[in-house]
């Protein structure tokens, strides 16, 4: 038996650093994946939370105007500071029924504005245009504004809060 010469059994600096390579390149693959693939699938098994909030008194409202009432987002993480509040246009309907729209447009989320003398929500973005009702009038909303459900509850008027945007 021959002996074998010291170069074949040192691992060659070019075969280190390649393995070495593949090594972190997995590495980093795994790192950069497991969080995306957490992300994709938190919606699945989240639940996502739906609050009842105050937006004041019923004797605020003036039956037939419309107005925009601030409260905070049903999700609201720790950090979020201001940008937790978010707004609803508010109806008062008669007596004792509300209405309440979004503010975001069903197009790309840019807020709407109410418009009461034309009775029309438009949307500055890109001319989105609803009726009083919520329906599209004109421009490129693919559908109507969503509502908020409303109650009266011990005097005050609350709307149940979805995340943003609600469907």
């Amino acid at each position: 038996m021959e002996p074998v010469p010291p170069s074949d059994l040192t691992p060659s600096r070019r075969r280190f650093l390649s393995r070495l390579s593949f090594a972190l390149s997995g590495f980093i693959g795994a790192v950069v994946t497991v969080p995306v693939i957490g992300f994709l699938l938190s919606p699945l098994t989240r639940k996502q939370p739906r609050v009842w909030r105050p937006v004041g008194p019923v004797d605020r409202f003036t039956i037939g105007e419309t107005v925009n009432v601030v409260f905070e987002d049903a999700s609201p993480l720790p950090w979020a500071g201001v940008t937790a509040r978010t707004a609803a246009w508010l109806r008062r309907d008669d007596r004792e029924k509300f209405t309440a729209f979004t503010v975001h447009c069903t197009h790309l989320g840019c807020p709407v504005r109410w418009v009461a003398d034309a009775q029309l929500f438009l949307c500055p973005c890109h001319g989105g245009v609803y009726y009083s009702d919520g329906t599209v009038s004109a421009g490129p909303p693919p559908r109507t504004l969503p509502q908020y459900p409303v109650r009266v509850h011990n005097g005050q008027v609350e709307i149940l809060t979805s995340p943003i945007p609600i469907v």
